[in-house]
């Protein structure tokens, strides 16, 4: 996974606060966009909501088990497909 996103944006981050842990953080035309993954089938993100509250990202990535959607300015893409995160879309 880091592999990947590595491979597309040079720099990836990872955020500790409180409680909560976002995964990774890519810097994308100056937005920075979190990300989390979850490799089970469930899929709360709690991290992920306060992460939204506090910074208002303009969006953010949820890799999972699930299929492709855009729901409440979150992007799922699934495990298989994270060479699909380009700097593009």
């Amino acid at each position: 996974m880091a592999c990947k996103l590595y491979s597309k944006y040079k720099e990836l981050y990872y955020y500790k606060f409180n409680k909560y842990e976002i995964n990774f953080l890519i810097k994308k035309e100056g937005n920075i966009i979190p990300i989390e993954v979850k490799a089970g089938r469930r899929t709360t993100h709690a991290s992920l909501k306060a992460y939204i509250e506090k910074y208002n990202p303009i969006y953010s990535i949820i890799i999972s088990t699930k299929n492709f959607g855009f729901k409440n300015n979150i992007k799922s893409v699934p495990l298989y497909a994270v060479f699909c995160i380009t700097k593009d879309n």
